[in-house]
């Protein structure tokens, strides 16, 4: 299962756990009204209060991180389109001769690297190995052509570039699999639950529900909940990072 579907799946079923909650909070409330007026509120505020705020802390450190790691990724595109066309410059560095064939190689690594891209997993495992095999191709004609040089300058300046181009697709990849454990979402999920339990038990003393707080509570926390979990994937929900790809589809584009 996709995660965004697995997520999509969890924020519509905590919606609706929610509102479960709500009215079993509620129906806990009054019956605790029923039999004990005088402490069916005793030291409720309190418990309720540190509840609510471990959920908003929860809530704001979960995002904070989320669109931390979303921001590094749009670096991380921005960077490897400026090592490719740093390389890709670098090449006339080396023997005229041998520079058509690392152009033409070049080419196809970038075509390479934006279709890993524009495709979301697992479908990428045939194009990330093209990408290696193409990073073999150029590393292996780079040195040959470094060799046949006279001055070690040109090939420190063309190699180091390389080194820089190849590292970053490793930085990317690492970057696309760091998200907060499973157990961070499960608590999410839990204290909002729990939260929406003690929500109903304190609107117990209200004759009719109100119908839109309920609604309101439950949507806006599922749905916050659904963000985060959307921007910690941002090439497969909503929140995408797609648009900043325009920047190495300009760097190949430049490629003549």
């Amino acid at each position: 299962m996709s995660p965004i579907v697995f997520f999509t799946l969890m924020s519509v079923f905590l919606f609706l756990g929610m509102i479960v909650c709500l009215e079993v909070g509620r129906f806990v409330g009054r019956r605790k009204l029923q039999t004990d007026p005088a402490g069916a509120k005793s030291g409720v505020g309190t418990v309720e209060g540190a509840i609510f705020a471990l959920l908003g802390l929860l809530i704001a450190f979960t995002f904070s991180g989320a669109a931390t790691r979303f921001q590094e990724r749009r670096q991380l595109v921005v960077e490897e389109a400026n090592a490719i066309g740093t390389a890709y410059l670098r090449i006339d560095l080396v023997d005229s001769g041998r520079q058509p064939a690392l152009r033409e190689l070049f080419r196809s690594y970038v075509d390479a690297r934006l279709e890993v891209y524009r495709r979301t997993e697992p479908s990428t495992q045939a194009d990330l190995s093209a990408c290696s095999e193409l990073q073999t191709r150029i590393w292996q004609q780079a040195v040959a052509a470094c060799q046949a040089e006279s001055s070690p300058a040109p090939a420190t300046l063309f190699l180091s570039a390389l080194n820089e181009m190849f590292d970053i697709t490793t930085t990317r990849a690492a970057a696309a699999r760091m998200h907060p454990p499973g157990i961070i979402f499960a608590m999410l999920c839990i204290l909002s639950l729990g939260s929406a339990l003690l929500a109903g038990y304190g609107m117990a003393e209200a004759k009719r529900p109100s119908w839109l707080h309920i609604l309101a509570f439950s949507a806006i926390t599922a749905g916050t909940v659904y963000v985060i979990c959307d921007i910690e994937f941002p090439r497969l929900g909503l929140v995408r990072v797609d648009k900043i790809d325009q920047l190495l589809i300009d760097v190949r584009a430049g490629m003549k």
